[in-house]
């Protein structure tokens, strides 16, 4: 069983689909977000309800990541909750800044569903969004049992699988399967915008799923590659590589090097299966 009360701070596609999952668990969960009319949708979705301001034992921080440090600090001086955890896509400039701002980092473990969509706010919140999903935590080494329990028992109660890993091989992991792979999607659909019109009607599923995650909310990733930026900057180098070659290779007629190519994506591609 998780917490009894939970706050979830920050009601978007993660911190709603956290609310339906750990209320359809059996918590008391409570809402916090400076959109008030998100949380009236989370609410109207059954993910909780507005937050009384009475102490919790649990807050989950959904804010974007630029935020989750300021918003730490300023719970944690309220005397909020006793154990606080976040859903941020990048785990070390979180710590960073958390410390900067003098944040009890030892009643905080980092953590990251890997969910999500290219859709956002409450509206598509799902409470099995994180059914079979593998949730990194990144605990500091002082962390005590009970706040790691805590944050455990949460994770366990939305159905997904932790994965522990410090905060810098996890900024590395998610660097290389999701942040340059978004990146890599925006590239090729942004090449679509001056694209001939038959082009497009002659598009398909493919390249639809293909481009999918480009369809994501700007604002937020602008904010999540910049603070991983060197981990996602080595992955679009790795593919640009590849591309780059591709094309030299396209170029000459070099169907042993192009059958190759296809070969390496498809042995990669099975990996994931």
């Amino acid at each position: 069983m998780t917490a009894r009360r939970v706050l979830v701070a920050g009601t978007g596609l993660l911190g709603a689909s956290v609310g339906l999952a750990l209320a359809g668990a059996g918590a008391d969960v409570q809402l916090l977000d400076t959109d008030l009319g998100a949380v009236a949708k989370a609410e109207a979705r059954g993910a909780g309800r507005g937050w009384d301001g009475a102490p919790v034992e649990l807050a989950v921080l959904a804010t974007p990541p630029h935020v989750v440090a300021e918003c730490l600090a300023k719970l944690q001086q309220a005397g909020a909750a006793s154990v606080y955890t976040d859903v941020a896509s990048v785990k070390q400039a979180v710590l960073d800044e958390a410390e900067e701002l003098g944040c009890d980092l030892s009643r905080f473990v980092g953590g990251h569903p890997m969910a999500g969509g290219e859709t956002s706010g409450p509206g598509a919140a799902r409470a099995d969004l994180f059914t079979g999903r593998p949730w990194a935590l990144c605990p500091a080494p002082d962390v005590p049992n009970d706040v790691m329990d805590a944050v455990l028992r949460a994770v366990a109660a939305t159905g997904a699988r932790p994965v522990f890993c410090t905060a810098a091989e996890h900024d590395a992991a998610v660097g290389l399967v999701s942040h340059a792979p978004h990146m890599v999607a925006s590239a090729l659909a942004a090449t679509l915008v001056d694209a001939p019109p038959l082009a497009l009607h002659l598009a398909g599923r493919g390249l639809a799923d293909t481009t999918r995650i480009a369809a994501g909310d700007v604002t937020l990733w602008r904010h999540i590659v910049l603070r991983n930026r060197v981990q996602v900057a080595e992955g679009v180098r790795k593919a640009a590589d590849r591309l780059a070659r591709l094309a030299d290779d396209l170029h000459l007629g070099d169907a042993e090097a192009v059958e190759a190519l296809l070969a390496d994506g498809a042995a990669g591609r099975a990996l994931l299966d």
